[in-house]
């Protein structure tokens, strides 16, 4: 039997209407567990779930992503006609953007000792014990800020490489990617979509912290 062949019958557990329309498909299924995440915060089953539903939401569609850019050699993404101008321009508002973030945790650093040393007084033990407490809080937020930064870069690279149609008819992923399995190619490069990953990834991820945001504010008027 042929290679071919072979990547024939190893394509025959896909779904015709996924492979004809997998975008249709990642959309059915982001909707389906961002329904979970509005019913989860009604029900408060636990405080660590809406992690697992968000995870849940971006997961084919973030499996897509990173294996067309894993095949996709850098290269591929390079502007075409980049002028000087505009690659130092990027590279000036890199710039400004990480002064202002290093500027504003240098003052949060701040207020959050001055607020520390008012809360415990002058014990080091109490003032150390805090410190580390507040910092574990912290950690939650500061995973849930990069995974939003991820996901928006692997959206803007996506964007870039393959458009925002269904199953683009050109793009910049490798021709050899998947070229043995067709179908598979077309299903994983649709679920591949920047919008589909913005709303699965970003858009769960905001959705999940206005409910709780809601439900907080609710709690505290109570």
């Amino acid at each position: 039997m042929s290679q071919e062949g072979n990547g024939q019958a190893s394509e025959a557990w896909l779904p015709g209407w996924l492979v004809r329309h997998p975008l249709y498909a990642g959309w059915v299924w982001t909707g389906f567990w961002a329904l979970l995440i509005i019913i989860d915060e009604f029900l408060d089953l636990a405080g660590w779930s809406w992690y697992l539903l968000v995870g849940m939401a971006a997961l084919p569609p973030l499996l897509s992503t990173l294996a067309v850019l894993y095949a996709t050699p850098r290269r591929h993404l390079k502007p075409q006609n980049e002028s000087v101008l505009g690659h130092f321009f990027v590279r000036f508002l890199a710039l400004v953007t990480a002064f202002l973030v290093w500027g504003v945790s240098v003052v949060m650093s701040a207020s959050i000792s001055t607020a520390v040393q008012v809360a415990v007084g002058n014990s080091e033990r109490e003032v150390t014990s805090l410190g580390f407490n507040l910092l574990v809080a912290a950690v939650p937020l500061v995973i849930s800020v990069l995974w939003m930064a991820f996901i928006v870069r692997c959206a803007w690279f996506l964007r870039r490489l393959r458009g925002w149609s269904q199953s683009p008819a050109s793009s910049r992923v490798p021709r050899k990617f998947l070229r043995s399995r067709p179908k598979l190619r077309q299903v994983v490069v649709g679920l591949a979509h920047p919008g589909l990953l913005l709303v699965a990834g970003l858009g769960m991820s905001i959705l999940a912290l206005f409910l709780n945001a809601v439900e907080l504010t609710f709690s505290v008027l109570r």
